[in-house]
């Protein structure tokens, strides 16, 4: 019998992938997955067979993935970051609900950790994630979320911050910030973080649109305490330090 494993890449190089990861790709039979996911894949895995997928298609690709499983395949779908944040883990294990083949799923570093840590400790303190994406949530109710966030003064990491489909969401989610926090709050865009062209921007909540989103950047909105310091954003948690 086959089995299934749910693998979160990191960011998308080598060196951001677990050992874990990396060996569980590497005694698979199959690996599947959007085709982005499998391009940044398929040079340490040139021998195996690589399945291609495209968006939108996620139920598909969960149910061929059961079906090569079946077949007697160990498969391996791949996730950026952490499957199981934003990624397939979720709707792979309502597919096979009704099967006996094993799922397990293997963590991997997440968009939000790799872009903290390139511009420094900024979710070190609470946060939270949301996704600006509304196909699969109402976007009343991401505002909601982003609403409260602030109004609690989370860390708020943005994934999915803006696309050509939706080019004015993060501008409505800046203005419901704006409402509980200050214009001064330090803000992180990181862009393709870990990939080639990895870049970072500190700026803060009121000029942060004057600078490039897009769908391989991840943004981060810091809380009442975030600091900029050498141009990396902290948030304290509390600690005394000696003078």
């Amino acid at each position: 019998m086959g089995k299934i494993y749910v693998v979160g890449l990191g960011p998308g190089n080598k060196e951001n992938m677990t050992f874990k990861a990396y060996d569980t790709l590497k005694n698979s039979d199959v690996i599947i997955g959007y085709k982005t996911y499998i391009e940044l894949v398929e040079e340490l895995f040139p021998e195996k067979r690589l399945i291609k997928s495209f968006m939108k298609k996620e139920v598909v690709r969960c149910e061929e993935t059961l079906k090569l499983a079946e077949e007697g395949n160990v498969v391996s779908l791949i996730s950026s970051g952490d499957a199981g944040v934003y990624g397939m883990a979720g709707l792979m294990l309502e597919v096979a609900k009704d099967s006996d083949i094993e799922v397990e799923i293997i963590p991997g570093i997440t968009s939000a950790n790799a872009s903290a840590s390139l511009g420094g400790a900024p979710i070190v303190h609470d946060s939270v994630n949301i996704s600006l994406s509304n196909l699969l949530t109402d976007w009343e109710l991401i505002k909601k979320r982003i609403d409260l966030a602030s109004q609690g003064d989370f860390v708020i990491t943005l994934y999915n911050p803006k696309s050509n489909g939706r080019p004015g969401l993060i501008n409505e989610a800046r203005e419901i910030m704006l409402k509980h926090k200050k214009e001064t709050t330090p803000v992180l865009i990181a862009r393709n973080v870990g990939r080639e062209g990895e870049a970072y921007t500190i700026t803060d909540l009121k000029d942060m649109l004057n600078y490039q989103i897009d769908m391989f950047s991840t943004v981060i909105i810091g809380n009442s305490n975030s600091k900029v310091i050498k141009n990396k954003i902290i948030t304290p948690r509390g600690y005394k330090i000696n003078p």
